[in-house]
């Protein structure tokens, strides 16, 4: 059985129940409910939420006006804290929008605090972003559902761009050079059944390190 590690808001378990109702054998861990005991997880998924708490980045915050008031700082050290026990061990990450985020500034990335317009309504309500793929690219897509607030600025060490937005450059995907599977992403797979290869791939890799283990 595999055991992935997450800190999820209630608000976001309506859209990740179907994806762990097609994997039973899956046993999930949401630190926001209860203590996960990191030497047994087999996978780490990092979910969206509010912005990384000031104290955690590793820039100067000039107007803390543009950082979110609903922060948590004590989800942050958690994330951060795991995503260095998980690059240690190697299991498979899967980050996505406020989690792509924190793995980048794990990494000692920086992000941009406050992208303009993002309170437009035309932002908050046609949030389709044509994408460019990096050759290389395993999983593409034309289009995807990324609205936000904050995104990457400079890069965490050992991240390598796979996919952008066509209009605007802002990284909507990453993965991370030499490691068996860390997949980060700017927009929200949980919330459109033509993303289900992400979630099925992230599986597969969680799948195959279990075979390996002696």
């Amino acid at each position: 059985m595999g055991n992935i590690a997450t800190w999820m808001r209630r608000s976001d378990e309506k859209y990740f129940a179907p994806f762990f109702g097609k994997y039973p054998e899956l046993k999930v861990w949401n630190a926001a409910r209860r203590k996960v005991p990191l030497e047994k997880m087999t996978g780490l998924l990092l979910t969206g939420g509010a912005d990384v708490a000031p104290e955690f980045l590793n820039q100067p915050v000039p107007d803390l006006s543009v950082i979110e008031k609903d922060r948590n700082p004590e989800r942050d050290r958690w994330e951060l804290d795991t995503i260095k026990h998980a690059i240690e061990r190697g299991i498979p990450i899967f980050a996505i929008c406020k989690g792509l985020q924190i793995l980048n500034v794990a990494l000692g990335g920086t992000l941009h605090l406050d992208i303009a317009g993002h309170n437009l309504p035309d932002q908050k309500t046609h949030d389709v972003q044509p994408l460019r793929s990096d050759r290389r690219t395993r999983h593409r897509f034309e289009k995807v559902n990324s609205s936000h607030h904050q995104a990457i600025d400079k890069l965490g060490a050992g991240l390598e761009v796979e996919a952008w937005c066509a209009t605007d450059y802002i990284i909507e995907q990453v993965r991370l050079r030499d490691y068996p599977f860390a997949l980060g992403v700017q927009y929200h797979p949980e919330r459109g059944k033509i993303y289900d290869e992400l979630f099925d791939y992230f599986i597969s890799r969680i799948r195959n390190s279990l075979n390996r283990e002696p």
